[in-house]
């Protein structure tokens, strides 16, 4: 199967890979696009629901990036994803270490998000943070 390209935009990109459940889906993006915390922190994120995507693996992923992608990592929303009420989505390295991943729910993704768009903090520094299930949460010791 031949996938499309990934879009080159400023956001960073959600991209759906299951597409056993369109109510998940819906409540997915729509979790991952509200404000979070009391500072009202956002994910700044793409959506995109094309079958074409479906059963995508994090290994084809980079095959999918335009050519000189600065893209460092996206949001795969799989089976996992999507079956599980928490919505533990796959975040996939593109850059540092390629294929590394670890999963985070939407009401986190905008702290995975919006540190690595902007390189504030390393794909590792969250992936070596994650609960012993593979989640990211929060980093240990944050205050409630």
């Amino acid at each position: 199967m031949i996938h499309p390209k990934l879009p080159e935009h400023d956001c960073s990109l959600v991209i759906r890979t299951d597409f056993s459940n369109d109510a998940a889906w819906e409540e997915l993006c729509t979790a991952i696009q509200a404000p979070q915390t009391e500072h009202q922190f956002r994910a700044s994120v793409e959506c995109i629901s094309d079958k074409a995507c479906s059963g995508l693996t994090q290994e084809m992923v980079a095959s999918m990036l335009p050519p000189g992608s600065q893209r460092s990592f996206v949001f795969l929303a799989d089976s996992d994803a999507i079956s599980q009420p928490d919505y533990p989505m796959l975040v996939v390295d593109l850059l540092t270490e390629p294929g590394r991943t670890f999963r985070v729910n939407p009401a986190e993704a905008w702290s995975v998000e919006n540190n690595l768009r902007l390189a504030n903090m390393d794909f590792a520094e969250f992936a070596d943070a994650v609960d012993p299930d593979g989640v990211f949460r929060e980093f240990p010791g944050t205050p409630k």
